[in-house]
């Protein structure tokens, strides 16, 4: 028989403080992070939502837009071939009434002959009668009738596919699903980290799934208040619009037909100024060789001193907030970039073999890979230069003479740029390969395009510099 040792006790007290403290690193745990994280997944759902049911209503009035275009070309079309109609029916019509002209004037001849020949048998005067001959009666001919063939039509043969074909068509993406399976005790996952790495993703899946509109289509036309002729824009985060004229005039805008603020400045066509990352804008003042800034209070303050360079043109980044500027001094010119605090830290103003880039930068804006992309006047050309200020490419058009002003760049990375002979905006890609004409004076009715920009919703907005009209376009999808 066993001996019986008896009962072991446990300490209560430890036990019970060893499954509190498990239940407060759980309660901890949800309270701290997985509640938080669930709320904020929630709130991106949400927001997803939105913005799918905002982007498809763009998408559709898009759509509607492209067919009322095309109706409109295929009214065009037909409106030309039943003009044509009548065209050839009216000269088929007059070649008839040509034809029976003739025939009725022969007709008048042989009667007029007929009675001249009863005349002579009806004659008394037989010397007459007998010296008649031919030569005395001219009996005409009968023409002969023209044989006219009317013209063929050959019906179309359009199909259902065919129109798929000319209009613009949704890309529908496979879902992604982010691996959101954390280690409970991962101390280093975040709901703010899994919000920046979603937020990436959907703008790396965005920026694929973009396509080009098979046509571009005018969504809207604004008048500017207190503007003359529009040489540049600069779009900040509030839906509102910093314009500057010819006549040094720089209005902030509503685009309400509210004029906010006007500042009187000696910049004239170029891109003097440009929004920073924090919602202040930034010009540039040529006679004082100075950078201003007009914080979101209005309030204005010297910013950069560019010594005695005189500053053209000017861009804040997107990427990194820093500041790019182009100047010049005598027959020389380069862009100078600055970080957000206004420390200069590069200048880029040859090429690798010592020749000069720039001659005249009168706008700059910057590529979603870091190029920077400058109108010279000048040089009559688009220069580009990657972030390191090695030159990539120059873009001279595509006729013998081109002059080219206002530069933009899109969520694609191509090149959108105003050229003011042929009055056309140029589309390239990062590369600078020409992809075509984006807007034109005969097909679109953009006159005098001067300067161009592109909002976060991938509206294109181009400014006249014959007036004050500024129109907004559709043409990514």
């Amino acid at each position: 028989m066993e001996e019986h040792n008896g009962h072991e006790m446990a300490d209560l007290e430890d036990l019970y403080k060893e499954k509190y403290a498990f239940c407060q690193d759980k309660i901890d745990l949800i309270r701290e992070y997985l509640l938080p994280s669930a709320q904020s997944l929630k709130t991106n759902i949400n927001e997803d939502a939105t913005g799918i049911k905002n982007v498809m209503e763009s998408f559709r009035k898009s759509m509607q837009a492209e067919a009322e275009s095309l109706k409109s070309l295929v009214d065009e079309v037909t409106s030309e071939n039943i003009e044509q109609s009548h065209t050839i029916e009216k000269s088929l019509l007059k070649l008839c009434d040509s034809q029976e002209q003739s025939n009725d004037d022969n007709i008048v001849s042989l009667q007029k002959v007929n009675g001249q020949l009863y005349s002579c048998l009806a004659t008394s005067s037989l010397t007459f009668f007998f010296s008649l001959t031919s030569e005395h009666m001219d009996i005409p001919n009968i023409q002969e009738k023209l044989n006219l063939v009317p013209p063929t039509f050959t019906a179309g043969a359009c199909c259902k596919d065919d129109v798929k074909n000319l209009l613009g068509r949704l890309y529908v993406p496979c879902p992604e699903s982010e691996n959101n399976e954390q280690k409970q005790t991962d101390k280093g996952s975040t709901p703010e980290n899994f919000t920046k790495r979603g937020l990436k993703h959907d703008k790396n899946l965005m920026k694929q799934t973009f396509s080009m509109f098979s046509f571009v289509v005018m969504i809207k036309e604004y008048k500017l208040p207190g503007i003359i002729r529009i040489c540049h824009l600069s779009l900040n985060k509030f839906g509102r619009l910093w314009v500057s004229d010819l006549k040094g005039n720089l209005v902030q805008t509503d685009l309400k037909d509210n004029q906010i603020l006007s500042i009187q400045t000696n910049g004239k066509c170029a891109g003097y100024h440009t929004v920073m990352q924090d919602g202040s804008l930034i010009y540039a003042d040529r006679v004082k060789k100075v950078i201003n800034r007009v914080t979101t209070k209005n309030k204005i303050t010297k910013f950069i001193k560019t010594r005695d360079w005189e500053p053209l043109s000017v861009h804040s980044s997107h990427i990194n907030g820093d500041i790019l500027i182009g100047m010049i001094k005598g027959k020389e010119a380069k862009i100078i970039r600055y970080n957000k605090i206004g420390k200069d830290i590069q200048a880029i103003h040859e090429d690798n073999n010592g020749r000069p880039l720039f001659s005249q930068p009168h706008y700059i804006t910057e590529n979603i890979n870091g190029d920077v992309c400058i109108s010279d006047l000048n040089k009559q050309a688009i220069v580009v230069v990657n972030i390191a200020g090695q030159h990539r490419f120059s873009y001279k058009g595509q006729k013998p003479e081109f002059y080219f002003w206002g530069v933009c760049t899109d969520v694609l990375g191509n090149i959108l740029a105003c050229e003011s002979i042929s009055e056309e905006v140029h589309l390239l890609n990062q590369d600078g390969v020409f992809l075509g004409i984006l807007l034109s004076s005969r097909q679109h009715g953009v006159m005098y395009p001067r300067s161009v920009c592109v909002d976060d919703e991938n509206n294109l907005y181009v400014g006249k510099g014959n007036n004050n009209t500024l129109q907004v376009y559709k043409y990514l999808m």
